[in-house]
């Protein structure tokens, strides 16, 4: 028999998987999916909250926390500032004192925040698991696969690339390096009509990435094309599903993305909270589907829809159509003011990766920087950061 007290203790050394469950690894090939099979986990440790204190007070003016407005509440509380995602990379760059910037958001935010910061500041992801569905959708070989298919039907020259904020670093590459730009869901109609005016009116061309139904609702709804000037590239299919003459014949051509959160929302959903609740005012998210889109009463980014909340008068009822924390955030903000807010969907959904920064993850990251450590950095090499700066620039310019 073993005689296991002279045993030599294991060396056991962390799997990659237990890595990347544990958010200190990340897939660099995917920005993982997002899937919200049931609630969130417990409420954290309420000694993490002082945890947390300590060590932002220790790093004191060293470290910037950025909070998504779809982060959970015990992580927005030790935000900075609170924002979208461009907002929130805006305000990093705004300080360039700091040191650290530690973002609380997902992977795709953390890449343009290092985009747009000094070389001397280095951007923290809580967990690096914390990634968009969206994102996932456009890699950089799809979309190059999809730029020589529109070579091959000879509208390449004629199209500009727009890519949606919620796209990879490589995404925003590829969109500076062929003399397109980027755009946020407050300023998607800004970047259409300047894509559309780079050449000749009658063949421009807009290839938008990733999300389809942005796309689409900016273009028909706020632009007054029609949904036959719409066509959708399919990644996962030969030629993208498309023929060369619906590809001439087109004028935006939409990428397969969407929203995991904000495509859950339905024309029941409206149908359904009308019927519910007489005379509320339905609020959704431009990422929603275009027949949502078309039933709701008012569209807007997430910064709308918080300004429309805070300029509505007392004793309005609202169904807001975006992800849950905010929303529920926002209904007890303004319940003293007697404003009803409810979900959209009876089917109650987080975005399951951006809860991924939770307050365990928050206080390691600041724990660890406090004692000098700098863990799950964000950093886009040169080349790639020189042409998404540049598409970034192009929409910091637009009128």
């Amino acid at each position: 028999m073993r005689d296991v007290t002279t045993a030599q203790p294991l060396d056991v050394q962390p799997t990659p998987l237990a890595l990347l469950l544990l958010g200190r690894e990340a897939d660099p090939r995917s920005e993982r999916g997002v899937e919200c099979p049931g609630d969130l986990p417990a409420p954290s440790d309420p000694d993490l909250v002082a945890r947390a204190r300590a060590a932002k007070e220790k790093l004191g003016d060293k470290v910037f926390v950025l909070g998504h407005h779809y982060q959970r509440d015990e992580v927005i509380e030790f935000a900075d500032v609170t924002g979208d995602s461009f907002k929130l990379a805006r305000d990093a760059a705004a300080r360039p004192d700091a040191e650290y910037i530690v973002f609380c958001g997902v992977h795709f935010m953390a890449e343009s925040a290092d985009i747009l910061t000094g070389d001397d500041q280095q951007v923290v992801l809580p967990d690096l698991a914390a990634g968009c569905s969206m994102a996932d959708m456009a890699t950089a070989e799809q979309v190059a696969e999809c730029w020589d298919v529109l070579t091959e039907a000879g509208v390449a020259e004629a199209t500009v690339p727009v890519s949606y904020m919620n796209s990879s670093a490589d995404i925003k590459a590829f969109t500076g390096k062929h003399g397109g730009t980027i755009c946020t869901s407050s300023n998607a109609k800004r970047a259409l009509d300047w894509a559309f005016g780079q050449g000749e009116p009658r063949h421009n061309k807009v290839l938008f990435l990733p999300d389809q139904h942005l796309g689409r609702n900016t273009a028909v709804r706020d632009m007054g094309m029609s949904l036959e000037d719409c066509v959708v590239y399919n990644p996962h299919k030969p030629g993208g599903g498309l023929t060369a003459e619906e590809l001439r014949a087109a004028k935006m051509i939409l990428w397969r993305g969407h929203c995991s959160v904000h495509g859950r929302f339905s024309l029941d959903s409206v149908n359904d909270v009308r019927a519910r609740i007489p005379g509320v005012n339905v609020l959704v998210h431009p990422e929603c589907k275009h027949e949502v889109v078309a039933a709701a009463d008012y569209v807007g980014s997430t910064e709308y829809i918080i300004k429309a909340l805070e300029a509505a008068p007392a004793g309005s009822k609202w169904a807001i159509g975006t992800e849950l924390n905010l929303v529920r955030r926002l209904a007890n903000r303004f319940a003293d003011e007697g404003k009803e807010i409810v979900f959209l969907d009876k089917t109650v959904c987080f975005c399951s990766t951006m809860n991924r920064i939770d307050l365990p993850h928050l206080v390691w990251a600041l724990e660890s920087l406090a004692a000098g450590k700098v863990v799950n950095r964000i950093q886009v090499d040169p080349e790639t950061e020189s042409f998404a700066k540049l598409a970034l620039e192009r929409m910091l310019a637009l009128p």
